[in-house]
């Protein structure tokens, strides 16, 4: 322990330390679903807070178990109350501002189906009101808290058909979407916290609507011990977020949150273009977190598999869509086993559930993950404990997540650099492997070796990889280890219509690689593989003839390339190949800038370069795809034009621009920051 907790920990429970991993012996049905506290560990030692240049460099995942301080691990489940309170401090302190502790003066009222919460602070008061939705009979009902919408997206009926009431929770009452202001009424409360983001406030006000119910509990017979919140995609985060930070909640219910939600921020800096922690909203979180943008992700000294933990030993169900590449389900998976690790060690796996089903619409819950979601809520609502809720389904069982958490425990918390301390790389040029007369060899000079692979024109094959020779490039190669390896491909896949490969380790099944749109070229991982040492063949085959393949990289360490990356094992001089009697090269002066200035509180200008007269179009698009103005619609001539953007009423946020021609596509992405 590293303080006393007093009464608000009533569970002292017999355990051990195995082989680095808590592990619980019989009485762990004590084990509370739900406290009667928002923070159990609110009388807990404060962790140490360093400034940015003094954090060490931890590149896997942090380690849940280890104290702040780095001296040793906790040993009792009592010990995760100060452990938990320490995560949360390290959160509210690199990422999204300080929750403020309950306010001395809240009043409540119930009548007409309206909840009524008054919070006075500074003399300012703030008002809640949120639609609550009752079952017929006396009650007391479990209560489930929706972000926006008193389910928060999920089907009414999983609810309603169960007698459990349903609460919105409307969250612009408390601050802004994407869009804060210090006129925000909570920022009247606490004008010193603007520099938060808005996920500190949301959280508080779910908390505060818990206030209330305690309040109001004569008036409206809501089951204080068993409260639920849910959301979906960033209100996903929301409920996270909520969830973590108030210990009277039972159940949180995430549905497709994404990055800075259950996924991983240092997992997701290594798969390609998803919600990384640079590329998330500025009005989310603060905007001191972006100092750990990149490669610095590795300094921060925790991630969300924590975030998901502080909800330990309570029960969540993380449910996601790997549809919708955006929302980095690969590090969210990784990110839920880790987590997992958790509940395991307090021997109550079967609170924490993951469900990662593609075929649907985000923000709709399909057929399929309706069992998981009424399993959850059957059991941590309706108290059924004979429900199965070891939930563990997802399109990943290839991944190899315990590179991240195999450090727990030694002390070591480092990946060894790409080729220095152990790891191993091959490259390889694809134009110089064994590759099928079905592809093209074409000029580039910007491209690796000076040029690049990308299959005949027409040849599409997106149901079914081809299974001929003809139609594949394959990379023989030997590893020294027994390890996992990532398969990185640099590539210019400019839209949706060409941003797949066909891919397969040795005699395994081809597996499709879709999803890799690119701006210009830029490596993207493909896949990761458990290999024994030995010899290997990589196959790629193509899917869409549109996407450019330029080099190959298969390596132990798992963060992408940058620029070229090193010479390749293979390199030769190629014979470039010639369609009738052109010669197809890549065309250089084809460009779209960076936006200037960006970020942007105003107009902004968007240059690009064309090497003819030609037609352009140039529109920009919300971070949802949604097209948000046409700039350009028309012929322009040859050479650099420039086209200035009026944001008018968007909001603060990240949004895209796209250039198109006949030849040419690419986008880029800018930062609005609203007044």
């Amino acid at each position: 322990m590293k303080t006393k907790v007093g009464a608000r920990i009533k569970v002292s429970l017999l355990i051990f330390l195995l082989n680095t991993i808590l592990v619980f012996d019989s009485f762990t049905q004590e084990i509370p679903l739900a406290y009667d506290f928002e923070n159990t560990g609110v009388d807990c030692t404060k962790p140490p807070l360093p400034a940015f240049a003094d954090l060490p460099i931890v590149m896997p995942l942090t380690d849940p178990f280890e104290w702040s301080d780095g001296n040793g691990r906790i040993s009792s489940f009592e010990d995760w109350c100060c452990r938990r309170a320490e995560i949360g401090a390290e959160i509210e302190h690199y990422e999204i501002g300080p929750k403020p502790v309950r306010p001395d003066t809240i009043t409540a009222s119930y009548s007409g189906g309206t909840l009524t919460v008054n919070v006075t602070e500074n003399g300012k008061t703030l008002t809640l009101t949120s639609q609550v939705t009752i079952p017929e009979g006396t009650g007391p009902f479990p209560a489930v808290i929706g972000m926006n919408s008193g389910t928060g997206g999920l089907p009414v009926d999983i609810f309603s058909n169960r007698k459990i009431a349903t609460i919105a929770y409307m969250h612009d009452q408390v601050v802004t979407y994407n869009n804060k202001s210090k006129t925000d009424p909570y920022f009247k409360l606490y004008p010193d916290l603007f520099y938060s983001g808005e996920y500190a406030p949301w959280a508080w006000g779910v908390s505060r609507i818990i206030d209330g119910l305690e309040l109001v509990q004569s008036d409206l017979p809501i089951d204080l011990k068993h409260l639920a919140v849910t959301g979906c995609s960033y209100a996903g985060k929301m409920a996270i977020f909520a969830g973590a930070f108030d210990e009277r909640i039972a159940l949180t219910i995430s549905q497709e949150s994404g990055g800075g939600g259950a996924a991983a921020w240092r997992v997701s800096e290594t798969i390609g273009v998803v919600e990384t922690l640079g590329a998330t909203s500025h009005q989310w979180f603060m905007e001191s977190m972006f100092q750990f943008s990149g490669t610095n992700v590795s300094k921060l000294p925790h991630d969300h598999h924590e975030l998901m933990a502080m909800i330990a030993p309570r029960a969540i169900l993380v449910l996601g869509n790997p549809d919708y590449i955006w929302l980095a389900d690969e590090s969210g998976y990784v990110s839920c086993k880790a987590a997992h690790e958790v509940w395991k060690a307090f021997g109550i796996p079967d609170r924490f559930g993951f469900s990662i089903v593609a075929g649907h619409m985000h923000c709709s819950l399909p057929n399929t993950q309706y069992p998981e979601v009424e399993a959850y809520v059957e059991k941590f609502l309706l108290g059924d404990t004979t429900v199965n809720t070891n939930v563990m389904i997802s399109p990943y069982d290839i991944v190899d997540f315990s590179r991240w958490t195999r450090w727990w425990g030694t002390g070591d918390p480092a990946f060894p650099a790409r080729d220095e301390g152990g790891s191993e790389s091959v490259w390889f040029e694809p134009e110089c492997s064994t590759i099928g007369k079905n592809w093209n060899i074409l000029s580039y000079n910007f491209a690796s070796n000076n040029c690049y692979v990308t299959v005949k024109s027409g040849l599409n094959s997106t149901s079914e990889a081809p299974t001929d020779s003809a139609s594949a490039i394959f990379f023989p190669f030997k590893v020294n280890t027994d390890t996992t390896f990532y398969v990185f491909a640099r590539s210019n896949c400019p839209s949706v219509n060409d941003d797949s490969y066909w891919i397969k380790m040795d005699d395994g099944e081809f597996v499709l690689c879709n999803g890799l749109v690119t701006s210009g070229y830029q490596w993207r991982k493909l896949a990761s593989y458990k290999l024994n040492k030995g010899e290997h063949t990589f196959t790629i085959a193509y899917s869409e003839d549109g996407a450019r393949l330029d080099k190959i990289c298969i390596s132990s360490y798992p963060y992408v390339p940058t620029a070229m990356g090193d010479t390749a094992e293979n390199i030769c001089v190629p014979e470039i190949s010639t369609i009738g009697v052109k010669l197809i090269e890549e065309n250089d002066d084809y460009n779209l800038e960076q936006n200037y200035p960006n970020p942007f509180n105003g107009n902004t200008s968007i240059a690009f370069e064309i090497p003819r007269n030609t037609y352009v179009s140039l529109k920009v698009f919300s971070i949802q795809g949604i097209e948000i103005e046409e700039l350009a619609g028309k012929e322009y001539t040859a050479g650099r034009n420039s086209i200035e953007f009026t944001p008018g009423n968007l909001t603060s946020g990240i949004y895209f621009y796209r250039i198109k021609t006949d030849e040419f596509t690419m986008s880029r992405k800018m930062i609005l920051k609203a007044e």
